[in-house]
């Protein structure tokens, strides 16, 4: 019987879907509830006591952020471990979760072995006692997550207070290539395949793809890219960075289509479409200007 409870808050079902059941794989022992935003999870996590809370940053009605600090505020939810898992991966973001008592920050999108090292790393004791109860899955789970948490090196030193945020961000998010260097990987795509609607950044778990944008509506995005990068998988999850009058629109979603360019086996360009899955106006007002602008 399940003796861990976890809340899973993000305003996307399929985000929702897939948190739960990397968890419910690698942790049978924790028990999975969901809310839509930050404000339906607040009323959720007044009535029952949740031991871990998996959360999204933008959400309608009330954010990740905005959750996080109500939590910290809370005497019940104080010391709680509360990962931000979301496509906003950038350091300034980073760095404000981090401010606001963030137990760990995981970018979207992201692989079984990468939720399951930070929830390891969260829930800590807690998590191996139980692992101990349960037996092999949970034992598994600590193995593939040991290098990442420890990578067999005794505890670095504190830092101080600015330099820890700083380095935390690091850690936590990684680095993205810039808008502008990824506009310039992409002209060879670009420059073979005829004028596109503009360029695009697609994040997928293992790796990063510049693309050529092709065609896109409010559901998906067709994109081009050229054959030496390392190419997804179909239903892969996927980030897709869309700049727009110097903000950037980060679009969640899954591969729906690979397919070669070229009717030939050498193809130097593949075409990928990327069906997306959020449900935030305003990230879909973001895509209706990015749209208007074409």
């Amino acid at each position: 019987m399940a003796n861990i409870k976890a809340l899973v808050v993000d305003d996307a079902s399929f985000v929702r879907d897939l948190v739960k059941r990397t968890v419910r794989n690698s942790f049978p022992n924790i028990d999975m509830e969901e809310a839509i935003n930050g404000k339906k999870a607040q009323s959720m996590m007044s009535r029952v006591s949740f031991d871990l809370i998996l959360c999204d940053w933008e959400m309608p009605e009330m954010n990740g952020l905005e959750l996080l600090r109500w939590a910290r505020q809370n005497d019940d939810y104080k010391k709680t471990p509360f990962i931000m898992i979301t496509s906003r991966g950038d350091r300034d973001h980073v760095i404000e979760a981090v401010k606001e008592g963030v137990s760990g920050y995981l970018g979207k999108p992201f692989s079984p072995e990468q939720l399951s090292g930070r929830i390891v790393k969260a829930l800590g004791s807690k998590l191996k006692g139980a692992a101990k109860v349960q037996g092999s899955p949970l034992q598994d789970a600590f193995k593939s997550s040991a290098s990442l948490l420890t990578g067999g090196q005794a505890p670095a030193p504190k830092a101080k207070p600015s330099a820890a945020a700083s380095q935390s961000a690091s850690l936590l998010a990684g680095s993205t290539p810039a808008m502008g260097q990824m506009k310039q990987a992409a002209k060879k795509a670009g420059a073979a395949q005829g004028a596109g609607k503009g360029v695009a950044e697609v994040r997928f778990a293992e790796s990063t793809l510049k693309c050529v944008i092709k065609a896109i509506n409010l559901t998906e995005i067709k994109v081009v890219s050229a054959r030496e990068q390392n190419f997804p998988g179909i239903l892969d999850s996927a980030v897709v960075d869309l700049e727009l009058e110097g903000e950037v629109a980060r679009l969640n979603g899954y591969v729906h289509q690979l397919q070669a360019v070229d009717k030939r086996m050498d193809t130097d360009f593949v075409s990928i479409i990327i069906r997306f899955v959020d449900e935030d106006p305003q990230k879909m007002e973001h895509l209706s200007k990015y749209m208007a602008r074409f």
